[in-house]
């Protein structure tokens, strides 16, 4: 294998992100219609539009080229539904201030659990000092209530540069005709001024200070969307991490506000030549050609950081590789993104051997040049995903990355651009909605990006295929494996019921549950066996599969004593490795991928926060919505149970780890089948 990383070809980066999703709300806003081309057609910018349709702004099908027509915001009518903003902040923030400014308008914001912990009073209070009324029925984060007014002119002070919290009380302000003025410590992303002067609002720019003038009337205007400046950073930053060759990539935004990672990856030694230079839609763009650098570390800070804020998880992978020690200071921001970014940032690079600190609002990380190897958790984070995705492209470093998919949010083809860029085989793609699309195989990118589903496929194709899903109490592991296999055509072997067999057994024995020990609970095994239906291998008891029995109140209450024995465990590891002879299975329990299945052809860790395991299980169990209350007790018992499973079991270290926190079941289900499939091929 090559030990020099070589890159060729020309990048068409997809459509900006932050003008992307303002295109749609300023056409809603606008009258006329307004003619949209090469969208981002994200899983944030679906939700942008979806929330504008329950607002009755009729959005088409997301395309390459489509037309919006508006009618202004005295247009917009009372949702039926909650505004479903799933994982997008910005859509939330904008369209918070577009309601506000509408009297008599009210809805109600929700959003998946990574958007429902983010904060939100950062908009709620320069709106409710407008006039407008803000519910939140948590701390600080949705779901939230918007109850629009007659808001007045507001002069408002931001503490933090924020392009979303500008935006909303501009947006505010155009929704309802008022002014509004807004100063910022340093100057946030411009989008929202630059697009509503194109469509002829009366906004002054100076300094950190923006004004937007009262009755602000917006004309329709036809938007070409350019590539983003943040996914255009990724190709920039392997470029430079490259030897030899060079990146071409076309029709980028060069907003100032935007290039700050630019300007960091330059300084830090990549060259970066700008061609065809010009402005369209009131953007400036134009064509970045890249070629490789020596790498050098540098300071970020200071009004460095509001330009760069997205790319700053990508810089902290650079600088890895660069000479001296790099730090980044004043970004507390990152701690509210789609995830911690900096303490994720920095465990992730510790894990795959970088010198790394955590700072309160940055990190420190020292360059060096030995292989990095380890296993990335993205947290569902997108950005982190191709962040350390790029590293991986490095010959040499052999990092796994648990959460490709994730990627979609911003960059569907992020991968497959990747492999080609470097000249390694084109991985194949799985899943045809956003959430679901997966890479194959990693490994194929330069034999050095890989992910488990091929790395730890330890099986010969002439075994058997063998799914192995774990996770702590109450992730959902059981369900959701079941439904794999069922999508998948195989069998579903649930561990856990061989210890309910067990202890419905010893049940049935007569003896007191208090008084089991592991030879008398393994003295009433033999009454078990193995039995194949159509779509499990189950246990049966006395020759009858008993599964309301194995369910019920009496045997749930007890078999957590089986299970704590040593020896029951080996017992039932021995018949689950029995039942996963049978056929191709898919098997979920404690365990599963490391000790009873440990070349498993898939390993998937399921994880999701406390608070929402302990709530599903209460809506399964009380069959109806649990109080907050019941599931603050919940929390405390599964976070207890978390403890002491730790020091009992952990996850493969290779395993795929997937947060459910902000997935449907379907959305779990659609990526394991996704990884599946890559790994029958594969």
């Amino acid at each position: 294998m090559t030990t020099r990383l070589s890159v060729a070809g020309t990048v068409h980066v997809p459509g900006d992100k932050s003008i992307s999703h303002r295109s749609l709300l300023f056409a809603a806003l606008g009258q006329g219609t307004s003619r949209v081309r090469d969208i981002l057609q994200s899983a944030d910018v679906h939700s942008t539009a979806g929330v504008l349709r329950a607002l009755g702004v009729k959005v088409p099908e997301l395309s390459s080229d489509f037309v919006v027509q508006g009618h202004g915001p005295q247009a917009l009518v009372q949702p039926t539904v909650d505004l479903d903003c799933g994982n997008s902040g910005t859509t939330t923030r904008l369209v918070a201030g577009i309601v506000a400014g509408r009297e008599r308008l009210a809805a109600r914001f929700i959003g998946d659990m990574s958007l429902s912990r983010r904060p939100m009073k950062r908009i709620a209070t320069p709106l409710v000092a407008m006039g407008a009324r803000v519910e939140s029925e948590g701390a600080d984060g949705l779901p939230m209530l918007i109850v629009g007014g007659a808001l007045r002119a507001i002069d408002w002070h931001s503490e933090h540069a924020s392009a979303q919290v500008k935006g909303a009380i501009m947006l505010a302000a155009v929704s309802s005709g008022v002014s509004a003025t807004v100063h910022e410590p340093s100057r946030s992303r411009d989008h929202s001024e630059r697009m509503l002067k194109a469509r002829g609002a009366q906004v002054d720019v100076r300094d950190n200070t923006v004004t937007v003038h009262a009755n602000a009337s917006l004309q329709a205007l036809d938007v070409d969307v350019p590539a983003d400046p943040s996914s255009a950073a990724f190709f920039v930053a392997l470029a430079g991490l490259a030897h030899s060759g060079e990146l071409v990539l076309p029709n980028v935004c060069l907003n100032a506000t935007r290039t700050g990672g630019f300007d960091i990856l330059g300084r830090m030694g990549v060259s970066i030549t700008l061609q065809d230079e010009r402005d369209a839609g009131g953007e400036p763009l134009g064509t970045l050609v890249v070629r490789p650098g020596s790498l050098r570390a540098t300071s970020v800070h200071g009004a460095e950081i509001p330009r760069a804020i997205d790319e700053l998880p990508l810089i902290a992978c650079v600088a890895a590789r660069a000479h001296g020690e790099t730090r980044i200071s004043g970004a507390s921001e990152l701690r509210v993104k789609e995830s911690d970014r900096i303490a994720a940032v920095v465990q992730n690079l510790r894990l795959i051997g970088v010198d790394a600190e955590e700072l309160p609002d940055g990190m420190i990380i020292r360059g060096s040049d030995k292989a990095l190897r380890g296993h990335v958790i993205t947290h569902g984070d997108h950005r982190l995903a191709m962040a350390f995705g790029i590293l991986a492209a490095i010959p040499g470093n052999a990092i796994t990355i648990d959460d490709p998919a994730c990627v979609a949010v911003s960059f569907p083809d992020f991968w497959s651009e990747l492999a080609r860029v470097i000249g390694a085989p084109s991985p194949r793609i799985s899943g045809a909605q956003p959430a679901s699309v997966v890479t194959e195989s990693s490994e194929q990118i330069a034999g050095a990006l890989q992910h488990n589903v091929a790395s730890d496929a330890g099986t010969s194709s002439s075994e058997r295929m063998v799914i192995a899903i774990d996770g702590p109490a109450a992730s959902g592991k059981s369900s959701t494996a079941q439904w794999v296999a069922k999508r998948l055509g195989v069998r579903h072997v649930d561990s856990g019921a061989f210890y309910r067999a067990l202890t419905a057994a010893n049940l049935r024995s007569g003896r007191a549950p208090d008084t089991w020990s592991a030879d008398s609970v393994l003295g009433e095994a033999h009454r078990i066996s193995l039995a194949l239906t159509e779509r499990s291998v189950v246990p049966t008891l006395d020759g009858e599969t008993a599964d309301d029995e194995l369910r019920g109140r009496s045997v749930t209450q007890e078999v957590y004593r089986v299970a704590s024995m040593p020896e029951v465990r080996e017992w039932v590891n021995a018949r689950v490795r029995e039942a996963g002879a049978t056929s191709d299975v898919v098997v979920d329990g404690r365990d599963i991928g490391t000790v009873v299945f440990p070349q498993a052809s898939l390993k998937v860790f399921l994880i999701a926060d406390p608070w929402e395991r302990a709530r599903r299980r209460l809506v399964q169990r009380l069959e109806r919505r649990p109080t907050d209350a019941e599931i603050a007790l919940e929390t405390e018992a599964l976070v207890a149970r978390d403890a002491k499973d730790a020091t009992q079991s952990r996850p493969d270290p290779m395993a795929i780890t997937i947060d459910t926190t902000s997935l449907t079941q379907e959305e779990q289900v659609d990526r394991i089948v996704a990884l599946a499939q890559a790994a029958r091929v594969g």
